[in-house]
């Protein structure tokens, strides 16, 4: 039996995997492959859609499905197709609506399996393009007819998210849904139930792994889920003071080679997974 045969390993990409510069390191890289060599399956768990999630995909080359769109969605990048996703009720337009009649500097894009739509335009969503190469596709409220797997709200003014999350706090059709904040300038209306941490079970139980052979490593809100979910959550140095109460274990910085580390540290027995 090789040695991570039978262990998932799912990474969050940016402040995590990515160095601060965008790049994902060569010990990293070569970690990965000794990780897989070994018979660990090595993947990733990202607020991403899969047509922003290409270029990782060629760079990592997981040999297992991923989670996508925050635990939205688990897509399989061999077979081109979702595995499973999860859908917004209709009454999420309704709380947008909401939004964007109270709060209208709030820009507001829609999440859809095949697409990103842009419905309201702001700075935050400018540097959102800027960063994913996205095409600026606008659809209005009328016009969006593929379920939602998610919706988007930003502004680059972390005071107006501020705002914005007290806000929907109050609104009575928030307890039906779910909400992350993903990024300093972006807040997410999700599914009731679904995070990176439900993602992970729902890829264990397909792939057939015991979720205490799970490893997730992280940075932001958004990966609490998956590392209090994993059978050893690590937190990257650099994460927030939230993240890192929620790991198992705190490891060095994305611009320290993390994953490598923690690969090497699996190697070695220094963290032992099955608890």
């Amino acid at each position: 039996m090789k040695k991570f045969e039978g262990m998932l390993f799912c990474t969050d990409l940016d402040g995590t995997l990515y160095t601060e510069d965008k790049r994902v390191s060569r010990e990293n890289l070569d970690a990965i492959e000794y990780f897989k060599s070994e018979g660990g399956l090595f993947t990733f768990i990202t607020g991403r859609v899969p047509m922003t999630s290409g270029e990782i995909c060629e760079t990592i080359k997981p040999n297992a499905p991923y989670g996508c769109i925050n635990g939205g969605g688990i897509y399989d990048p061999t077979e081109k197709r979702y595995l499973w996703s999860a859908t917004l009720p209709e009454s999420a337009l309704e709380l947008v609506r909401s939004v964007d009649r109270d709060l209208p500097e709030i820009g507001i894009q829609f999440n859809t399996e095949k697409d990103i739509y842009f419905n309201k335009d702001n700075r935050a969503m400018e540097i959102f393009r800027e960063l994913t190469g996205i095409e600026k596709v606008t659809c209005s409220f009328e016009e969006l007819s593929e379920p939602l797997l998610k919706v988007v709200l930003a502004h680059d003014d972390e005071g107006r998210i501020e705002e914005l999350i007290a806000y929907l706090k109050r609104h009575e059709l928030s307890p039906s849904f779910d909400f992350i904040r993903s990024e300093k300038m972006l807040y997410e209306i999700l599914p009731k139930g679904v995070s990176k941490g439900s993602a992970l079970l729902k890829l264990s139980e397909l792939l057939a792994i015991d979720p205490k052979m799970t490893v997730t490593a992280g940075d932001y809100h958004n990966d609490i889920s998956m590392l209090r979910a994993a059978g050893r959550g690590f937190a990257v140095s650099n994460a927030v003071d939230e993240v890192k109460a929620a790991a198992d274990y705190i490891t060095v910085s994305n611009d320290e080679n993390a994953i490598a580390a923690i690969i090497d540290g699996l190697d070695r027995g220094i963290y032992p997974v099955n608890k």
